[in-house]
């Protein structure tokens, strides 16, 4: 039985996960079913097969972020390349230092790893961000990070777009503070990756994680792009086994995912152009609707009116004398989420919102909305109107009025 359009569910939470785009499914699907060798075994035609198909993918990945196809190295998504970045580097016998500098507002798969580090004796630099009240809330102060640089910092860690807020952090700056200095930049890329343009030849950026299911791609695939750079940057793996990606990654390639992976960014960067003004357009409405038909709805994060400050496709929002966990939970047909996919189980407030300086009560408050390819504006019109009933309910059940 269908649903039709009023009950259908309406998902926003685009920066968790993306629906697969029916044409990478379709470029996918035969390396299930008739293409299924291993990309190892190139002993028989099943196998070269294979092989040929992870070639041509990593040609397209490299072409989309105008990279040598060398310099891009296949993981199971973002979190594994954010780790085989950090922790490749610090696990090098003759390495630069122990000291690593990264920001409070990193996605866990990033400040963890880094914690685990510290744990093991290397020092760890966090550096504050701008607070709500500034003009670019969330963005990291360039001169302070220049500031705490040494001879003995190992890396400096900074993502590309913030997965809550999505602000946009000023890599090219800091980049090229961290080229003068000599410190290797990685940059956790995984909401940017496929919905900004990147040039990797131009942006001083020497590794760079990125995951496929954040583009319209297939789950548990990723890579790591590692700057061959003279002297090479070099990197310990995180496991030992068959050698695969040149000794970084061991283990045998996701044929499918790699070429779903290849097939999504590519679509990303055909139909950008286009669709990152639609998103920005959806997002401003979502907005301009829940000001007007909520009262004390307010913004997190950076400027709506600055396309280089944000994501075009997200929105974060408090809404004032109502528990967010609580709101979600009277959006039966409405998918969004109170912050991080990976932190959804833990009860403390958002690290990123307090990072601003925002009160507990309103990092509870608050929701996030990702948009993506497949919604419409009348799934933002629905969505809106959700969000104002639920809310009215819940004030007047705590007798809260404006």
């Amino acid at each position: 039985m269908s649903l039709n359009d009023h009950d259908r569910p309406i998902y926003l939470d685009n920066h968790a996960t993306t629906r697969v785009d029916p044409r990478v499914a379709e470029a996918m699907w035969p390396y299930f079913v008739d293409r299924y060798g291993n990309a190892g075994s190139t002993s028989h035609a099943f196998g070269s097969e294979a092989r040929e198909a992870v070639d041509r993918a990593r040609e397209s990945i490299a072409r989309s972020l105008n990279v040598s196809p060398r310099e891009i190295v296949f993981t199971s998504g973002a979190t594994e390349s954010n780790n085989l970045a950090l922790r490749g580097l610090a696990d090098r016998p003759r390495r630069r230092g122990n000291h690593l500098v990264s920001v409070v507002t990193e996605h866990k798969a990033v400040l963890d790893p880094l914690a685990r580090l510290g744990r093991r004796g290397f020092e760890i630099t966090l550096l504050p961000v701008a607070p709500q009240e500034s003009a670019l809330p969330g963005r990291v102060d360039v001169e302070q990070l220049a500031s705490v640089l040494r001879d003995d910092t190992l890396a400096v860690s900074v993502m590309l777009a913030n997965n809550e807020i999505g602000v946009l952090q000023p890599i090219e700056e800091i980049g090229a503070i961290c080229r003068a200095r000599g410190v290797p930049l990685h940059c956790d890329a995984t909401q940017a990756v496929g919905k900004m343009p990147i040039d990797l030849a131009s942006l001083p950026v020497d590794l760079l994680s990125f995951s496929g299911h954040k583009l319209h791609g297939p789950k548990g695939v990723g890579a790591l792009y590692v700057r061959r750079m003279s002297p090479p940057l070099r990197l310990e793996p995180l496991c030992d086994g068959g050698g695969q990606e040149s000794g970084l990654r061991s283990g045998t390639l996701n044929v499918p995912g790699i070429v779903g992976l290849a097939a999504a960014l590519s679509v990303c960067v055909e139909e950008m152009e286009c669709e990152t003004p639609r998103l920005r357009e959806l997002r401003d409405e979502l907005f301009r609707l829940l000001q007007v038909e909520v009262d004390g709805v307010r913004l997190n994060g950076p400027p709506l009116d600055e396309p280089g400050s944000r994501l075009a496709a997200n929105l974060s929002c408090a809404f004032d004398y109502v528990e967010g966990q609580a709101l979600m939970m009277r959006l039966k047909r409405l998918a969004v989420s109170s912050g991080s996919a990976c932190t959804s189980t833990n009860p403390e407030p958002s690290h990123v919102l307090l990072a601003l300086g925002l009160s507990a009560d309103r990092a509870r408050s608050s929701l996030r909305f990702g948009l993506g390819r497949f919604n419409s504006a009348e799934d933002i019109a629905q969505a809106a109107g959700m969000l104002r009933e639920a809310v009215c309910e819940l004030r007047t059940l705590s007798s809260w009025r404006p």
